[in-house]
């Protein structure tokens, strides 16, 4: 272990939206989505809310793949890798709920195995499967979720126990709101929203607002901040030397993860390379002899 210099690389936005049914979710991500873009053709929208996306089809011209029942961490795996397969630059996934709480979601496997606690251990590790694939995406992801009235028992000042109202609970594995950049809560049916979580800085503790193409340009500009994965990325190509690859590793400890597919395949190419020369310089050696 070793210190390292804070650096601040480009990423991938992680954005989230929450409300209730008709508060604005679909909309307020493809307006994003474009912001983001500045081209329809670039972005791509899994539709699992019956073929709620066609309502948008004026908008412009995105792309959008339906994903009906059964609603698997698997079935929306894949439905994610087909559209980084098209290059698409932002995917929207409407809605994720469906993986929680839909028809062969993780609360109906879980209830399949018997509902027991320890049933969890079967159903964590597709779950957390599914997270990871949205979280290592190549393009910016924006999720919705649907929002619920959440209720509690209490005990009122005479010790009686009665139904509470506690506001509302998005309906997707709690602490899923941890992972994102951005969590943006559609507050009514007025497409008004407020920032539950903000790592930008850009939007916590501002008043509500509505989500425009701005709204999605702002983001991207910080998103675009810093070192690009790319240039490090041709940093890697120009390597000579396998000391120059083991120092552009230490050297990102950021981003290695995405890296160090590339940093092998450039030691492959380098090795190969020092054994061509060491060849031609024995064979060399060999024909002087003679």
């Amino acid at each position: 272990m070793k210190l390292q210099k804070a650096q601040r690389h480009q990423v991938k936005l992680r954005l989230g939206l929450s409300g209730a049914s008709g508060f604005g979710k679909t909309y307020s991500a493809l307006i994003l989505a474009y912001g983001i873009t500045n081209d329809w053709s670039k972005i791509a929208l899994i539709d699992t809310e019956n073929g709620s996306a066609s309502l948008y089809s004026h908008l412009g011209d995105f792309n959008v793949l339906n994903l009906e029942e059964p609603f698997t961490p698997e079935r929306y795996i894949e439905a994610i890798a087909i559209c980084e397969q098209a290059m698409v630059e932002v995917i929207i996934v409407d809605s994720i709920s469906h993986e929680w709480s839909g028809k062969g979601g993780c609360l109906e496997m879980h209830e399949q195995l018997g509902g027991r606690f320890q049933d969890w251990a079967k159903i964590s590790p597709r779950h957390q499967a599914f997270i990871d694939k949205i979280l290592q995406s190549n393009a910016h992801i924006i999720t919705s979720v649907r929002r619920k009235i959440d209720y509690a028992m209490d005990a009122d000042m005479n010790g009686k126990s009665k139904v509470v109202k506690h506001g509302t609970k998005e309906i997707t594995r709690e602490g899923f709101e941890y992972e994102l950049t951005v969590n943006f809560e559609l507050i009514n049916d007025k497409h008004l929203v407020r920032a539950s979580k903000d790592r930008t800085g850009l939007f916590m503790d501002k008043p509500e607002f509505i989500i425009n193409s701005n709204t999605g340009k702002k983001l991207i500009e910080w998103c675009n901040q810093g070192i690009a994965l790319s240039d490090i990325v041709e940093e890697i190509n120009q390597a000579n030397t396998l000391d120059e690859l083991r120092k552009l590793y230490n050297k990102y400890p950021s981003v290695r993860t995405k890296i160090h597919p590339k940093i092998i395949e450039r030691k492959s190419q380098i090795e190969a390379l020092l054994n061509v020369v060491t060849e031609s310089i024995v064979e060399s050696n060999i024909t002087e002899q003679k």
